[in-house]
């Protein structure tokens, strides 16, 4: 306790290069996660503008000390610091430092083992590694970049893969300089600090400049731990603060404005060669396209065959492309085409078939959630379309073929994108995710003593995004090869005799299998039988102490599993599993596992629903334990026969 006391309040003051406290040389476990290899005791950035004699450079200052608590840390002594460069300027790496602490015994780097390689256009790489390191080894280092770019301001990562004792972040801002600033991440600050410093800022000629000078910290931050499923970019979640330069108030008087209005965005992409104009060719796709697809039929039969006809005719060529080389007229001749060429012809022919349809950008899964605050056009990394038939919208992306009308592919259900409507101003749009998804298993199971076997079928169905998957799974696969797939992943010496897809319960949205099977065994005096011939996940896939940040599956998802199992003749149930049932808090979700026995059938049935496709870092342990208890049951779960 006295350690970590004495360690915060130390935090809060500049450690001066080389010095080494006695708590932190005694440290030799992080309580608050006894897993963590290495652990960063103090950590610490300064930014600020310095005037030279020909310009003005922002100046950010880096020091930070890290104790290695176990082998598998050593790989923190491999440091690498990038910087940025054009043809015209570079930013420059000074003052740097880098010790090894072994208790007294101090190790430096020297200058000549440290190296810089370019990496491609605009960026290079200053690289060195400590020496001497050992568990219990101190890594300190301190360096400066001196940086012609001002608009570089890049903010400050409080979280990262190890956890901190103690961040800290300071600048001052020059008032001619004008950043919009996000905090992003589930923690909260330890300290948050803005005061104002009066004419701090010189610059001969010119006069002076008052300053905000920041002060933002945090204590005991834990390590960003990404290791599971069920997330978005890690971008999201990270405790952090962003800069983004906003206005430019110069020294001779005019003023640069860097973060534009939506209103502007929307007048430039009228303008745009690649998105605006290309969004202007319903003619030529009027001519290029079979009349009756234009005509035929209501609104949304329309919508469906101008989404098909779209669908078949291209192949996705891997690009996204939603900002440079979109043209759609050579798209259209190629039969291939850019997630933006696709998916802009598609709204050509829907507005060509006088259905309105609006193009919206938006940010994939892996990409990060675009700023609500203002414009920052980078954000967004996809197009898709967006239309509303008999008062229901449709968010429509044709780039897939095995995605059914009003569907989007998993990666987009990111939350939200902005729809450019060009009539009107531009707004947000919330991205809803098909409700009905479901994976179900129906069995039955009788004993053969004749054969020595077992025998039964099994019926599964897959709904929504669960059929997506399995028709993306039997395209990629022969028969013969998904037979064995499914034959290794099942319970016991599991043979299937014979495999059909269900032609008459299989549409876009829906695929029905039926399997025959035999399972070798079943005529000793004792018979043990594990119910789950298949199972929807074999491990908890939350494993987490901790989990600071939200669970995210993208869409609702439902399980459920049915087996019938006759008793053979000559036989008595000796064991059968107990009931069981947990739900989450507020019934937003819930595990029901029931067994019972009517004559010579003992019926099977487990269900597991989840009711959000997003939860708080609150529902973490909850989820965790449902997960568990539902991988227990499938995994651990025996029906024992005796023969009378």
């Amino acid at each position: 306790m006295t350690l970590c006391f004495v360690l915060n309040v130390q935090g809060q003051r500049v450690h001066p290069f080389g010095q080494i406290t006695l708590e932190e040389e005694r440290l030799v476990q992080y309580a608050k996660d006894t897993t963590a290899s290495a652990v960063v005791l103090y950590e610490r950035g300064n930014n600020y503008f310095e005037v030279g004699t020909r310009s003005i450079r922002l100046i950010k200052e880096y020091h930070v000390k890290i104790k290695i608590l176990k082998k598998q840390g050593f790989k923190e002594a491999e440091i690498t610091i990038p910087f940025y460069r054009s043809k015209d300027a570079s930013e420059r790496i000074e003052k740097l430092k880098a010790v090894t602490h072994n208790g007294s015994v101090q190790s430096g780097v020297p200058q000549d083992q440290i190296f810089t390689s370019t990496v491609g256009t605009n960026y290079s790489l200053s690289r060195f590694a400590f020496p001497n390191v050992k568990i219990g080894s101190i890594l300190e280092y301190s360096y400066t970049i001196s940086s012609p770019y001002f608009y570089n301001f890049n903010g400050w990562s409080f979280q990262s893969h190890l956890p901190k004792l103690y961040s800290e972040f300071n600048a001052k801002i020059p008032g001619n300089y004008q950043y919009n600033r996000s905090l992003s991440g589930y923690l909260k600050l330890d300290i948050d600090d803005a005061t104002l410093a009066k004419d701090c800022f010189y610059v001969q000629g010119y006069g002076t400049a008052d300053c905000e000078v920041l002060k933002y910290a945090m204590k005991d931050v834990p390590a960003f731990k990404e290791a599971e499923d069920f997330m978005l970019a890690k971008e999201n979640y990270i405790s952090r603060i962003d800069f983004e330069l906003s206005k430019w108030f110069r020294l001779d008087g005019t003023t640069k404005t860097y973060t534009k209005t939506w209103e502007y965005v929307d007048a430039e992409f009228r303008k745009d060669q690649d998105i605006g104009r290309q969004l202007t060719k319903k003619n030529f796709f009027e001519k290029s396209v079979p009349s009756s697809l234009l005509t035929e039929g209501d609104a949304l039969t329309k919508a469906k065959n101008i989404y098909d006809f779209i669908k078949n005719h291209y192949t996705w060529n891997g690009n996204y492309g939603i900002y440079r080389d979109t043209n759609v007229k050579e798209a259209f001749a190629k039969k291939s085409g850019s997630i933006g060429e696709i998916n802009i012809s598609l709204i050509n022919l829907l507005n060509a078939a006088d259905i309105p349809t609006n193009l919206m950008v938006l940010s994939t899964r892996d990409n990060g959630l675009p700023k609500k605050s203002h414009p920052v056009m980078s954000d967004f990394n996809y197009i898709i379309a967006k239309t509303t038939i008999d008062g229901q919208e449709y968010l429509l992306d044709a780039t897939d073929k095995l995605l059914p009308f009003g569907m989007l592919p998993y990666k987009c259900l990111n939350y939200y994108g902005r729809v450019m409507d060009f009539k009107k101003e531009s707004y947000w749009q919330t991205i809803s995710a098909e409700t009905k998804n479901k994976k179900v298993v129906r069995a039955m199971v009788s004993f053969n003593p004749e054969e020595e076997k077992l025998e039964g079928l099994f019926d599964v169905i897959h709904m929504g995004y669960d059929a997506v998957m399995k028709k993306r799974e039997l395209a990629n696969s022969s028969e013969d090869a998904y037979i064995e797939k499914v034959e290794k992943s099942a319970t016991g010496e599991f043979y299937i005799t014979s495999y059909e897809l269900l032609e008459k319960r299989t549409n876009e949205r829906n695929v029905a299998e039926r399997f025959k099977f035999e399972i070798e065994g079943g005529t000793e005096d004792v018979i043990y039988f594990d119910p789950f011939l298949l199972k929807f996940f074999s491990k908890n896939p939350f494993v987490l102490e901790e989990r600071n940040y939200p669970i995210d599956f993208g869409f609702l998802r439902n399980y459920e599993y049915i087996i019938n199992i006759t008793i053979p003749e000559g036989y008595s149930v000796s064991q059968i599993p107990e009931k069981q049932a947990i739900a989450l808090p507020d019934g937003k979700g819930a595990l029901k596992f029931n067994c019972g026995l009517k004559g010579n059938t003992i019926s099977i049935f487990f269900s597991l629903a989840l009711k959000e496709p997003y939860y708080v870092p609150g529902y973490y342990d909850p989820l965790k334990e449902l997960f568990n208890t539902a991988t227990n049951i499938q995994t651990k779960s025996l029906v024992v026969l005796k023969k009378e």
